[in-house]
């Protein structure tokens, strides 16, 4: 049988054409290959070029040294930093992650009431520490104004305990507070008796009156304006020096040295200890209102009622409520109306006003920023009516008070306005009892003054980075500070506040 015929020619060209097939396959599977490898591999490929490159620059700092100040630094200079950050940036994230999971995991959950609350026993552990930087700088304790400028921070200095603070106790060192005016202003004794029977979370405190110690003590706190005018920054960076104002501006004098002090203690929520006449505090800040079983307006037949003694007051909240009175009953009680009540029945006078009355004018002596008292929180939110409140700007008492626990004259614009809203709660008992809701959801805590000042004293963080008043006098009485009219028409008008005051 005779064979077929083979042409060479045919043969060669179905050899090329299988291995351009073979050769298309393969590449379409490396293909495949490269785009299934991991970010993994292909990061530690990018920095073992980083190393490299690394290594080449460090060679170059070897043979080229940095200059002097004058003298441009070689580049390798100004890319290490940024190559190193790089390099340690992925490691940095994971040990954050770690560090902060197990400070999560460490956390315990708190008993039903803090330390400050009535009957309250849960105690704060000592501060959590952390080895990188970003984390420090996330969790670091807010203490200060600047640190959280929107908050009073009151809790967090009731809260807070540094790191170290075992080894501080056992250390037996303590810091030294020197009271310049001595300790009969503040009615305490020597040593640290006002910490032990305070039970501070940090006592490790001490008071003193002695002078002699002004350049050792870790911190002075002058009261009020008996500041001496010799007074300049400490050459110790790390002491402070603290001024406490209880009045409001208009009451106090200017501070002959305004550049020499660096805290503040003051009823201002910028001061660095804020130092309220009263407290409220939410049992949990997501439950402020909640249904109540009492109406608070049964059998009340009386409007508004008022007790007041000084009658200048400059804010003319007197004037005020004699414009009010054109509209709705209001009962003046004291040296500025017709209805008589002694001091010394106090309590037959708020038995009075809990049985009588609906509303009461919780007016201060003046408006100023922050500036809320005891005729507020006392003789108003622990009585059984609704306040009407003149003083300090609406924001401030939105932040100060019970959610929906009262009414501000500013809301409306002229006391007929007002009055004219009072009818209608008058004879709406379900609209009148919703200003009643925030009852029972939280309570006035005692805000533990020195416990704090101890406290924040520990904060060594921040003691060696100081912040000192430029001027403050204007912080305490410049513009926007305080003014005599409504601060519905305060606007851009801008008032400063003289030395004279009222009685």
């Amino acid at each position: 049988m005779r064979r077929p015929k083979i042409s060479l020619k045919k043969y060669f060209y179905r050899t090329l054409i299988c291995a351009l097939l073979l050769i298309f396959g393969f590449s379409l599977k490396e293909r495949e290959i490269w785009k299934t490898l991991s970010p993994r591999s292909s990061q530690i490929t990018t920095q073992q070029q980083q190393h490299q490159h690394l290594h080449q620059l460090q060679s170059m700092d070897e043979e080229h040294p940095m200059g002097t100040s004058s003298t441009p630094p070689p580049l390798a200079a100004t890319l290490l930093p940024e190559m190193a950050d790089n390099l340690v940036e992925e490691p940095e994230q994971t040990v954050l992650e770690e560090e902060e999971s197990e400070a999560d995991r460490l956390q315990e959950p708190p008993a039903e009431k803090a330390w400050f609350f009535k009957n309250g026993e849960y105690y704060p552990k000592p501060a959590k520490t952390y080895s990188n930087r970003k984390a420090r700088k996330r969790h670091a304790p807010r203490l200060l104004p600047h640190q959280d400028p929107y908050s009073d921070r009151i809790i967090n200095q009731l809260m807070y305990v540094p790191h170290n603070y075992e080894e501080i106790k056992s250390s037996g060192k303590l810091k030294t507070i020197l009271l310049y005016n001595g300790l009969g202003p503040w009615n305490v004794k020597k040593g640290r008796d006002v910490f032990l029977k305070a039970k501070c979370p940090v006592d490790t405190c001490e008071l003193t009156a002695n002078r002699d110690l002004a350049s050792t003590a870790d911190m002075i706190l002058y009261k009020d304006h008996y500041i001496p005018t010799g007074i300049r920054r400490p050459s110790n960076s790390k002491q402070v020096s603290m001024l406490y104002y209880l009045e409001c501006p208009y009451h106090t004098q200017n501070v002959k040295v305004p550049d020499a002090i660096n805290w503040t203690a003051t009823y201002r929520r910028d001061s660095t200890i804020v130092a309220p006449y009263e407290k409220w505090q939410y049992y949990d800040t997501k439950v402020q209102q909640q249904e109540q079983d009492i109406n608070y307006s049964v059998n009340k037949t009386k409007k508004v009622a008022w007790f007041v003694s000084n009658c200048g007051a400059r804010n003319g909240r007197l004037q005020y409520a004699h414009e009010l009175q054109k509209y709705i009953e209001v009962d003046i009680y004291g040296a500025c109306g017709n209805f008589k009540c002694s001091r010394s029945t106090a309590d037959k006078c708020f038995e009075i006003l809990d049985n009588d009355y609906k509303f009461y004018l919780a007016f201060e002596n003046s408006n100023c920023k922050d500036y809320i008292t005891e005729k507020f929180f006392v003789n108003a939110l622990n009585r059984r009516v609704l306040p009407i409140v003149m003083g300090a700007r609406p924001e401030d008492y939105e932040v100060s008070a019970p959610r929906r626990s009262y009414i501000h004259v500013d809301e409306f614009s002229s006391p007929k306005e007002l009055a004219e809203y009072l009818r209608i709660l008058d004879h709406d008992d379900e609209l009148y009892n919703s200003y009643f809701k925030w009852k029972g959801t939280g309570e006035f805590i005692n805000t533990y003054y020195w416990c704090r000042v101890c406290a924040t004293l520990h904060n060594e963080e921040q003691l060696r980075k100081p912040r000192w008043y430029t001027d403050l006098n204007d912080w305490w009485r410049g513009p926007g500070v305080c003014t005599t009219r409504s601060w519905r028409n305060f606007k851009a008008r801008k008032d400063v506040i003289s030395d004279s005051s009222d009685d």
